[in-house]
């Protein structure tokens, strides 16, 4: 045996940082032939046979240690070449494959330096498990960000789990880790067995896993997400050349588990609810579905907000080409996809992220750092270019692989403040003292600005609750990038306002009124989403009060003034319908409401039709953002709880006037200020019978007369339907 004992040991008790020093073929150090080990711990007989070059020496392997190392000397050859190994077990069975330690390394010295600056856009392309072909040998490569650790193997079922059988090799200083092993191929289950700095051994899943077991196993899946044929060029052609900002955005949020079941216990899988989600949401006329999390999540009851695969879409519901065929589905029917992404934190599983190489290292050491104590996780460390590297490739990933077209990200506030649900003492200022986390606002505008031009026309979306200035301002003007915020002050206001009894509205109008003081200064979404319905807080009907009757009138008021008010909008499932109690994710929307009588169907035909007279009436989306788009005619009649506003195109060729009237009284004869003169249509009303309204309204359309009130030229005497919501077209 030619290994010295310390080389032999670092072998057998697998501690060796570059097992390929040691084996693999290597000429002798004299010139005078080749030397060749393999650790094969199940092996009875190993031999050598040259790949190509027949005139090259076979010779076979001798055991020079009982723990499964042989080793074998030929002075007829003195280069490297390719060869296979010819195995032998103990039963006699015989497999013949090419040696693990006989290629060189699958990532060059630019991958390395780019993703220690974090700037590998693609890297999800190095890391991770890769199907290649290298030297006509299919195989998988591994490869695997663990600085700290003294050994990482894969393992799997092809080595027993064993991690002395595929010790992998550390490139340098990168603190990465890689292995080619010939014959593994899609489906491989895999993970990474880590021999820690304190000498501990953890087995963890693949931080850039494809796929995954159903949980709760955990091993990652060797997986080719770039073989699914796409047929959305259209689609994706129409998104470049579209701005969001001045064109339809009707979102509906979906939890992919929960909207519509096969059974109590088993939910459609994603071809199976790609064309009833697609039927659906045509039906309905919106425009983008909303996932929450569909990155894999072992807990399902995070909804997928504490994600163990960042790179994955969860298995409860498929395979990846199966997600794709949902995205797919979706673009060929003209709807856009939005995903919720968590980049703020992960969780807490000890074989996933989690003191992954046994220090740190995704995350902060110290806790008033790196613990969220609200949700028990723990939170990136956007400071360190490798994560932030992690991070960023990771939005581009489900917009390349996935054709996304919009990243909601949540919980943006727990990542810009430092002291986010902290008490005193509880957290570590900035480097100038302050609150705010600099390097998660950096992290947030370098995001946002790979994503917006390297996938010109997908959105990014901020959850975002506090007065943080500039969310959706383009980072060289101070701002984070975002393309929409959230606007969660409009939904507390306006979900507050509509809880009351309507005798005592009269004392809380602003509620309604508050949101365009601030409006201006961000691009906003009024959301109405999956955390308004549960934890306790009950379903948007059960919000209402009084009998159904005025329940549903409050619930479609309140819908026609989010859809009929500045900013797009988003409703969560379920709310569309009328349903009763709030959201269970381990149950299905409660579609059989529909059956039942006419205020649940009502309230669906009544979205249904909001989005006919949104998506008809450019001035309902092209000017959210513009200051000329929106005026209140009135919103001083307090008294009366009625509140009147307009909105318009710059050029005036498309203009509503939407009037309000926010308690159960019928009010004949109402005067309200008008723009232009002429027969005004009455486009929509809430109280219409077919809705399940009591049909009080204005005999389709007033004439505006010469008589100047609420500073408008001309006016008109309207009903104004109990509860009721009213829009009038101008004549055109």
């Amino acid at each position: 045996m030619i290994l010295t004992h310390a080389e032999l040991e670092s072998l057998i008790q697998a501690k060796n940082r570059c097992p390929h020093t040691l084996l693999g073929m290597h000429p002798l150090g004299d010139g005078s032939g080749l030397v060749v080990r393999a650790y094969l711990p199940n092996a009875a007989k190993v031999e050598i046979a040259p790949t190509h070059e027949k005139s090259k020496p076979a010779f076979a392997l001798e055991r020079v240690h009982e723990s499964g190392l042989f080793e074998g000397v030929s002075k007829k050859a003195d280069r490297v070449y390719a060869y296979d190994l010819i195995i032998t077990d103990f039963q006699g069975n015989q497999r013949r494959t090419r040696d693990p330690y006989s290629f060189l390394p699958t990532l060059g010295e630019t991958d390395l330096y780019l993703f220690n600056q974090g700037n590998e856009r693609r890297i999800y392309d190095k890391l991770g498990s890769q199907l290649r072909v290298i030297d006509g040998v299919p195989g998988t490569s591994f490869a695997v960000w663990a600085p700290n650790a003294q050994r990482v193997s894969v393992v799997g079922l092809f080595n027993n789990w064993d991690g002395r059988y595929h010790a992998m090799r550390s490139l340098g200083s990168s603190g990465v880790w890689e292995l080619f092993v010939p014959g593994l191929g899609e489906g491989t289950l895999y993970k990474y067995e880590l021999r820690t700095i304190n000498g501990d051994v953890a087995v963890k899943t693949d931080p850039y896993g494809y796929f995954f077991e159903m949980a709760p196993k955990n091993a990652a899946i060797v997986w080719d997400n770039r073989k699914f044929k796409w047929t959305d060029d259209a689609w994706l052609k129409k998104r470049t050349e579209q701005n969001p900002l001045r064109s339809p955005f009707s979102v509906y949020e979906v939890h992919i588990g929960s909207w519509r079941k096969k059974s109590a216990a088993e939910s459609f899988s994603y071809r199976e609810l790609a064309p009833q989600l697609r039927d659906y949401l045509l039906q309905m006329g919106f425009t983008h579905a909303e996932f929450m999390p569909v990155a894999e999540h072992a807990y399902y009851p995070s909804w997928g907000y504490q994600v163990t695969g960042f790179y994955a879409s969860t298995s409860r519901y498929g395979t990846p080409d199966d997600f794709q065929f949902l995205v797919n589905t979706l673009h060929e029917a003209g709807i856009g996809v939005i995903i919720d992404w968590v980049p703020a934190h992960f969780p807490r599983d000890e074989w996933a992220l989690a003191k992954f190489d046994g220090t740190a290292l995704y995350e902060h050491e110290d806790p008033r750092k790196g613990a969220h104590q609200d949700w028990g996780t723990l939170i990136f460390n956007f400071g360190r270019h490798e994560v932030k590297n992690f991070l960023a490739a990771n939005a581009l990933f489900w917009c390349e692989r996935f054709h996304i077209d919009g990243l909601r990200v949540d919980a943006v506030a727990s990542m810009l403040y430092l002291d986010y649900s902290r008490k005193e003492g509880e957290w570590i200022p900035n480097e100038f003292g302050g609150r705010e986390n600099l390097e998660a606002v950096e992290f947030l505008r370098h995001f946002n600005h790979l994503v917006h031009t390297e996938h010109p026309g997908v959105c990014t979306i901020a959850e975002e609750s506090t007065a943080w200035p500039q969310v959706t301002r383009p980072p060289y003007l101070g701002g984070l990038g975002f393309s929409f915020k959230w606007n969660m002050g409009w939904m507390h206001d306006t979900l507050n306002y509509f809880k009351r009894d309507a005798v005592y509205r009269k004392y809380h109008q602003n509620d309604l009124t508050f949101a365009m003081l601030y409006h201006h200064n961000e691009n906003f979404i009024l959301p109405i989403s999956h955390d308004e319905v549960v934890h306790g807080k009950g379903s948007l009907l059960g919000r209402m009060p009084g009998d159904d009757w005025q329940g549903f009138a409050n619930l479609r008021t309140l819908l026609a003034y989010q859809w009929l008010f500045p900013g797009k909008q988003l409703l969560f499932m379920g709310c569309e319908i009328g349903q009763r109690t709030e959201w269970n994710p381990n149950a299905s929307i409660d579609w059989h409401l529909l059956e039942m009588g006419p205020y649940h169907r009502g309230a669906q035909r009544f979205v249904e039709d909001l989005n006919k007279l949104y998506k008809a009436e450019p001035c309902l989306w092209q000017s959210d953002y513009d200051m000329e788009g929106f005026y209140y005619v009135d919103c001083s009649d307090h008294e009366n709880s009625v509140i009147s506003f307009v909105r318009q195109t710059p050029d005036h060729t498309s203009r509503l006037i939407v009037v309000m009237n926010l308690t159960p009284v019928v009010r004949h004869g109402y005067r309200i200020g008008l723009p232009e003169g002429g027969f005004w249509k009455e486009v929509l009303n809430s109280d219409s019978a077919v809705y399940g309204g009591s049909n009080v309204g204005n005999l389709g359309g007033v004439e505006a007369e010469s008589y100047k009130v609420h500073a408008q030229a001309f006016s008109a005497a309207v009903t104004l339907p109990p509860l009721g919501i009213v829009a009038f077209k101008p004549p055109r």
